[in-house]
């Protein structure tokens, strides 16, 4: 015998539970009460829109302007979810409103189980997304791509418009200084946040902010808000040390943040900024280690080639020296050859100067360079020289006179390590001096404490130029 049909309330119900979408969940508790009932309109209004990012849930068609109807709550586990509204095509009986809160009850059970997914379902995309953060952070990103790769993997994760990252300016305000969009966001990057805002404050304070709509709300003041709705402004903080923030902005009418969205991100906001942290150690790290690879080689080259090439080169003045007068080919050859000696002696100190200070790290001003050479001298000398300057500097030397005195001062740097009694130099930098001839001129001068062939008191050499 064929099976007999299951009643249509309990078909209903089995019904909820067969798709943990909660969207679908929820249309089909609609449908399923206008067919239960016989009703032409049948909605489902959502107490709370945000907490889930719904609308209204509603049968085709539009709702008849004039018809008894009838509404049922919906309650879940914390409270009511929402309210089931029908209406038109008959009157409706206490049978039938009797009928929909057993539908409204199993229906609310199928709602909490549609939650307890759609949550599990974002947990799981959020970890996924901070685990392939922190992977891509840790593999050797520069600082500019790690807050791009933050920026564009939030931006993905919450369905946003734009993520941008923020960090502190001098004066106390926040600028973006990275931006993932779906368009150019030329126009974005450099939007600043003034000192004193409200928003500034609450993220200096480590507290995240949530917007309902940017455009209208009066804490927002950047040229680009009104572009954007619901945004959550996340700061980036680690060990009590804020980074900057990250903002996760979406377009005008979209979808307000659920509660579930706004938690994970503040997570995945905490996690990334530790990573950051990680990162930067790790690159810090490394640099160091390039560092010390640097010194080693630095050292060698200066105990080890400088020294045996420096008593190569005595053992041939000494050499010339004897020679006698007569054999004067002999004696030209040894002068030749010293001479390419303390070329070569030279080249390798300038070698072991270079080696000193990484190029990533190269200063852009005049006075920052000055203060390199010297620095990667102090590994050859066993000591700092000082450096002192005098005028404008930065203002009234220029690149083509920088390069000339550059290149003086690592002669002077050089040649002073060769001499042996050198304990202290002295290099300035002197750009009100005057010229023979009265042309405004800048000096520099380098002084060691060392013996030499004319002063006992120490070695000066100087250098002008015009400016």
């Amino acid at each position: 015998m064929p099976e007999a049909p299951l009643p249509p309330l309990l078909e209903a119900v089995l019904g909820l539970g067969t798709d943990l979408e909660l969207r679908t969940t929820l249309q089909h508790i609609v449908d399923s009460a206008a067919e239960l009932t016989g009703a032409r309109y049948a909605a489902l209004d959502t107490t709370d829109p945000g907490q889930d990012g719904l609308s209204a849930i509603r049968t085709p068609g539009p709702a008849p302007r004039s018809a008894s109807g009838i509404d049922v709550p919906i309650p879940v586990r914390d409270g009511v979810f929402g309210t089931l509204r029908l209406s038109g095509g008959r009157d409706f009986t206490a049978a039938d409103e009797q009928l929909l809160h057993v539908l409204a009850a199993q229906a609310g059970i199928a709602i909490g189980n549609a939650r307890l997914y759609e949550a599990a379902r974002q947990r799981e995309r959020w970890i996924e997304g901070a685990a392939a953060v922190t992977t891509a952070l840790l593999t050797g990103e520069s600082a500019a791509d790690a807050l791009m790769t933050v920026a564009e993997q939030a931006r993905i994760l919450a369905d946003a418009s734009a993520g941008v990252v923020l960090q502190r300016t001098p004066e106390g305000g926040m600028e973006i200084v990275t931006a993932s969009t779906y368009d150019d966001p030329g126009d974005i990057v450099g939007t600043t946040i003034a000192p004193g805002s409200a928003v500034l404050e609450q993220l200096l304070g480590g507290e995240p902010v949530f917007i309902d709509d940017s455009a209208t709300d009066p804490r927002m003041t950047t040229h680009v808000r009104h572009r954007f709705g619901p945004s959550m402004m996340l700061p980036l903080q680690a060990d009590g040390t804020l980074i900057g923030t990250l903002a996760l902005p979406r377009r005008r009418g979209d979808r307000p943040y659920t509660s579930v969205e706004r938690h994970m991100a503040v997570r995945f906001a905490s996690q990334a900024a530790l990573a950051l942290v990680l990162a930067d150690a790790r690159h810090h790290r490394e640099r160091l280690a390039v560092y010390e690879d640097r010194d080693r080689i630095a050292r060698d080259l200066h105990d080890l080639v400088v020294q045996r090439l420096f008593a190569t080169g005595m053992m041939l003045e000494s050499t010339q020296r004897r020679c006698p007068a007569a054999e004067d080919e002999v004696e030209g050859t040894l002068g030749r050859a010293v001479d390419e000696l303390q070329s070569t002696i030279q080249e390798v100190r300038t070698a072991i100067f270079t080696l000193q200070q990484p190029p990533a790290d190269a200063p852009t001003t005049f006075r920052g360079k000055v203060l390199k050479e010297t620095a990667g001298a102090a590994a050859v000398l066993g000591f700092q020289p000082s450096a002192r300057f005098t005028g404008a500097v930065e203002t009234l030397v220029t690149d083509q006179v920088a390069g000339h005195l550059l290149t003086a001062l690592r002669r002077a740097l050089a040649e002073a390590s060769r001499r042996p009694g050198v304990s202290r130099i002295e290099v300035t930098v002197d750009v009100t001096a005057r010229l023979p001839d009265g042309r405004d001129g800048v000096r520099l001068t380098v002084h060691d404490d060392g013996p030499s062939p004319t002063a006992v008191s120490g070695t000066t050499v100087s250098w002008r130029s015009p400016l």
